[in-house]
Parts: structure tokens; sequence; C-alpha cells
């Protein structure tokens, strides 16, 4: 069974920690609240919902920060996962301003990515 994109993002960041911090990012819109246990649905739900504004469209799923100041924007997909007009916008504008950005579907491409040149 072919790694979901989530699995292959959490193999990339548990490789790069021993090099650096990876932060998850959130692009786009998303719901936001606080959280409280409701008795009536036995669950926690979300109230005082609010819309979010998340990173930029296309902003990369890992943003790697290494242990010798390499920053790098990786953007995760899986073996057959396309890639988005936005996120080849955004790679390709981090490429121009001098930093490390790509595409990656595996950990060994992640570590390729943020080896020294």
């Amino acid at each position: 069974m072919p790694k979901l994109e989530k699995n292959i993002q959490a193999d990339i960041e548990i490789a790069l920690s021993k090099y650096g911090r990876t932060f998850r990012t959130n692009a786009g819109m998303f719901y936001g609240g606080k959280k409280i246990h409701s008795d009536y649905y036995g669950q926690d739900i979300l109230v005082n919902l609010r819309y979010i504004k998340g990173l930029p469209e296309g902003f990369s799923d890992l943003l790697y920060v290494g242990d010798n100041g390499k920053i790098a924007f990786i953007e995760c997909k899986t073996l057959t996962g396309k890639k988005r007009k936005q996120q080849e916008v955004f790679i390709n504008l981090m490429k121009s301003l001098g930093y490390t950005a790509g595409f990656v579907r595996s950990v060994e491409d992640a570590l390729e990515l943020i080896k020294d040149e």
C-alpha cells in the first residue's frame, strides 16, 4: 500500500531532526476556535468559530531550519502526487530569493535537498 502524504511528511520530519528543526505549516483558510468538551455530544467541539487565514496558498508543507543555518522549503508529495501551480510558483520564488526549495517524494529526496553543496 503506497504511503500517504502525511506519513511521508512525518518520516521526513524524523529524518531531518538529526540536522536541525522541521516545522509543519498550514496554508490557506481554515476554521479555528476554542476547544471545549461537550457533554451533550460526548466529545470535544470547537466554539467561537472563526475563519483563519494561514500562510499563503502554495507555501511548502515543511520549513526546515538546519543547525548549520540552512533554510529549506520542502513540498512533500506521494509517488503519484501532482504539483499544484501555486506550489510551483512558491518553490520557484524561494529559489529565486536564494533559498533551498523543492518537491520531495521520500526521505532520501529530502536529505538530498538539504545536503550542503
